[in-house]
Order: structure tokens, then sequence, then C-alpha cells
């Protein structure tokens, strides 16, 4: 019983089975076998889409980032690499704007930094955001 609801398919079985006689007990394990499966497909059915609706509540649109788009880069994680920031309280929310060099796959950039951000050149898309100016 447990196998078919969790594998989709009957087990395979190596010997022949024998269907001379019915069986009015075998016959109604059957049909109870076949009502579980269907509360368990409307069941999953349900948590999936529960599941993807409080996923998708969290999940933000992406924009499409080209090459040589201004984007503005967030100072958030930038504490540290920030040469000549003496106060963290003044630091800019988002310094930039720089220019993308290269776009990597839909959720990473490759940025034109100046020597004064010490970080890697590839950032996520989550710590920029397009330059309108």
């Amino acid at each position: 019983m447990s196998f078919k609801a969790n594998h989709g398919q009957d087990p395979r079985i190596e010997f022949e089975v024998r269907r001379e006689r019915k069986y009015k007990g075998a016959e109604k394990i059957i049909m109870k076998m076949k009502e579980i499966q269907e509360e368990v497909k409307v069941v999953l059915g349900k948590a999936q889409e529960k599941m993807k609706r409080y996923a998708d509540r969290k999940r933000a649109k992406v924009n499409e980032y080209r090459v040589e788009d201004l984007v503005m880069l967030s100072t958030k994680d930038l504490k540290y690499q920030m040469v000549c920031r003496k106060t963290e309280k003044l630091i800019e929310k988002f310094i930039g704007p720089y220019k993308i060099k290269k776009v990597i796959l839909s959720n990473a950039v490759e940025l034109e930094l100046p020597s004064i951000v010490k970080i890697h050149l590839v950032v996520n898309v989550s710590r920029v955001q397009k330059y309108i100016g």
C-alpha cells in the first residue's frame, strides 16, 4: 500500500500470480488502496500549491541586466572592504554607478569596480540595483 503511494507503481513481483480464483477480500483491499492513493494525490497537490504560494511570496522579480548597463552596488556587506571610510554610520546604502562587464547566468553580474572597492568583481544580482539617472 505505501510502496505504490510513494513510488506511483506496483512493486515488481518475480513469480507468477495465480488468477484462477477471485477473492472478495483482495478486491476490497485493492479498492481501499486506490482510494488511499487518490486521497494522497489530492493532499500532496494541495501541499505543493501551498508551498509554491509561500515561496513565491518571498521571491522577488529579477531585473534583466545587460552588458553596459549601469548599476548601483549595495554597501550592506562592504563595511570592511571599503577603504577610506572612517564612520560606519555615514556610509552610503548604495555606491556607484558601475558598468556591467558580463552577465553570468541570470543571478550574477561582473562589474567594472574601482580599486577602492576591495571585493570580487562578480556579485549576485541581489546586491545590485539598476541606476536611474
